[in-house]
């Protein structure tokens, strides 16, 4: 029997849309009596529920912050939801995220980010990696009315019809974001979507959510595409407990709501109907009034979460690394090296997905780091459109199933559209659902300068954005060795990486010594050993710190530490160098303010045993707070030069 011929049986729904509705009741209660911080209600939304109900256990529930029915029809408890609304230890986010916030990598439920519309692209993710699978397998994605104006909406509808995804967007439009109506702005009632591929429904009730969401749940597992369906509710309480609606919607319009209330609706069908009768009714609420009761009291007296446990579950475990499928003992180009590992990635696991623009054959990539590889894995890798949110939101929702997702971007100067995904999902998932989700990844991108002609957009080092961000790993190799061990070690580790590729050493021929050795994260590489003056670098500044220690060495003798991870960084090999050396200079392509640099500066300094060694003050040799320009004039004036690193050095030297 197909999904589209079941029914719903009307009483348990019932029940649940006002376990639904007294949870959200009750929780008002506790926070006016200042017992809680926060809550977020569902009231008038209820309906929804028959789409879950409607679900089999292996498809996915991306849900948006009202969608307190939905969940709990799909197998959350109200006890859990509870303990949830008192942030506590044993909660699906272990007391990090606020109440509404669902999660339950149980039920296939995906941890609601609070950014509106975030969902979505994620929600594409684990349709297409279904999809790939050949599973009859789909995903509901909710947002609200207001969010259906986020940019990442449009792109995730636009992917779901390019793909053809068992994926079903449903927004909810109660009319309102927050205070405004959404009249004027709703995209819908503007016109702007196609008739073709959009579904208004009477929400208010549930057989008409029934009679919509069937036939969009087995149109898509039948493989025939995504659905929209756009639901027209009631929101019957202000937006949050910070709001009071009273101060914004008029009265009558209030009391409007309130006669359609679809748990009164509901009821009065079912006792007209004599599937009900007035005493059952009142029975089953006051049964459902006395569970709660208990459930919110239980769940007031359960622990609450430890402080000593903020850092778990930022990461998981650290991976073992092992070496990377690399010939020594020969000239490599790091573009080359990269591109060797990524074919042996995917000859290891077929789970291995790639997606970027331009990177299938006969293209290959702009830099040709993903060539030949669609002729050789044409279930792999796969060319995106012009769309950086898609490429890292499908990413998110890829690696949250169980893919392994190597994606491009194809500068990182161009990380902008994508910087919600990266900030919100990927580096936050793990930790605020205290483990249950996880998303292991690899975003790599063309970085830097040193390359004249490429201005503005095209020679960013940005890597204190990414650094910045608890929850990523951030990589920036000099050599097409560690290149390639460190994108092994990527590879093969549970936790979203930035992998930050310097283009002014893309295509340089290095000599690699005869065995390749694993590279873990945090380990840094000591290029050169030396006594009077330890030099920091990473990434393409690499070659002016080599160039002023040649310049210098008849001199001096400097000691050259090349970080190749700087989040996490080796804190200790800088730490021994200093003491051995007392002098410290640090050489960086990014911005000055708020740097990796200064950071390095200020950890160092303020270690104690350390700083006692100092017989000079640290020097950052770094590019001012500007832009690069495109003449290469503006470039160079901006980069780190080997003389102004030699006389860094030399001031250190001072006496």
């Amino acid at each position: 029997m197909s999904q589209a011929q079941m029914t719903y049986n009307k009483l348990d729904l019932l029940k649940l849309m006002y376990l639904s509705r007294e949870g959200d009741r009750r929780e008002g209660v506790l926070h006016r009596q200042s017992k809680g911080w926060f809550q977020v209600a569902g009231m008038g939304h209820e309906p929804l529920a028959v789409v879950s109900m409607l679900l089999n256990d292996g498809d996915y529930l991306f849900p948006y912050y009202r969608d307190r029915a939905m969940v709990l029809a799909r197998g959350v408890t109200n006890a859990e939801l509870a303990n949830a609304y008192f942030a506590k230890r044993n909660s699906s986010s272990g007391g990090r995220q606020m109440p509404g916030h669902y999660s339950s990598r149980a039920k296939n439920v995906w941890s609601v980010p609070t950014p509106t519309g975030a969902n979505a692209l994620p929600g594409c993710g684990v349709a297409w990696a279904m999809q790939m699978e050949g599973k009859s397998n789909v995903v509901v994605a909710t947002v609200g009315d207001a969010a259906s104006r986020q940019g990442e909406f449009y792109e995730a509808v636009a992917f779901a019809i390019e793909r053809h995804l068992p994926i079903i967007f449903l927004v909810e439009d109660n009319n309102y974001g927050i205070s405004t109506n959404t009249e004027k702005f709703n995209p819908f009632k503007l016109g702007i979507f196609s008739d073709n591929i959009v579904q208004h429904v009477d929400a208010r009730h549930p057989d008409r959510v029934y009679e919509a969401g069937a036939p969009a749940i087995d149109k898509a597992r039948r493989g025939d595409g995504p659905s929209l369906l756009v639901c027209e509710l009631d929101r019957l309480c202000s937006h949050t407990s910070s709001d009071d609606h009273r101060v914004y919607r008029p009265q009558d319009e209030i009391d409007e709501m309130a006669e359609r209330d679809p748990i009164l609706v509901l009821a009065k069908e079912l006792i007209a109907d004599n599937e009900l009768t007035e005493d059952e009714w009142e029975a089953t609420q006051q049964e459902i009034n006395e569970r709660v009761d208990q459930e919110y009291i239980a769940a007031e007296s359960e622990a609450d979460p430890v402080a000593d446990e903020l850092l778990d579950h930022l990461f998981g475990d650290d991976p073992v690394a092992t070496p990377p499928p690399l010939e020594g003992g020969k000239k490599w180009r790091m573009v080359d090296a990269i591109n060797t590992v990524f074919k042996a990635g995917l000859e290891q696991d077929s789970e291995r997905i790639f997606f970027g623009e331009d990177i299938e054959d006969p293209k290959g990539g702009v830099f040709g780091l993903t060539s030949g590889l669609t002729d050789a894995f044409p279930k792999n890798v796969f060319n995106s459109p012009l769309a950086e949110a898609t490429i890292v939101g499908v990413l998110t929702g890829m690696a949250s199933y169980g893919k392994k997702p190597v994606f491009e971007l194809q500068f990182i100067d161009f990380v902008g559209p994508a910087w919600n995904q990266i900030s919100q999902n990927v580096a936050t998932l793990r930790w605020r659902t205290f483990g249950d989700w996880k998303c292991p990844s690899v975003i790599y991108a063309p970085y830097g300068a040193y390359l004249p002609g490429g201005s503005l957009w095209h020679s960013q080092a940005n890597e204190a954005l990414f650094t910045h961000v608890p929850g990523l790993r951030v990589v920036v190799p000099s050599t097409p060795e560690d290149a390639a061990a460190l994108m092994w070690t990527a590879m093969h580790t549970d936790d979203p990486t930035i992998f930050l590729v310097p283009k002014h050493l893309f295509r340089q021929q290095m000599e690699c010594p005869d065995e390749v050795p694993a590279v873990n994260f945090g380990e840094a590489r000591i290029r050169r050993s030396g006594d009077d003056v330890t030099i920091v670098t990473w990434g393409n500044c690499i070659e002016p710190a080599i160039a002023a220690a040649d310049k210098l060495a008849d001199s001096y003798s400097c000691e050259i530490i090349d970080l190749r991870t700087i989040q996490p960084w080796d804190k200790q090999t800088v730490l021994d160098s200093v003491e051995k050396t007392g002098r410290l200079v640090i050489v960086q392509e990014d911005s000055e303010s708020c740097s990796v640099g200064q950071m390095i500066v200020s950890e160092i300094a303020s270690d104690n045993e350390t700083w006692c060694h100092f017989l000079s003050a640290p020097q950052l040799v770094s590019k001012p707070d500007v832009h690069i320009g495109y003449n290469p004039i503006y470039e160079y004036a901006a980069l780190p030069s080997t003389d102004e690193v030699i006389e860094a050095i030399e001031l250190t030297m001072e006496d």
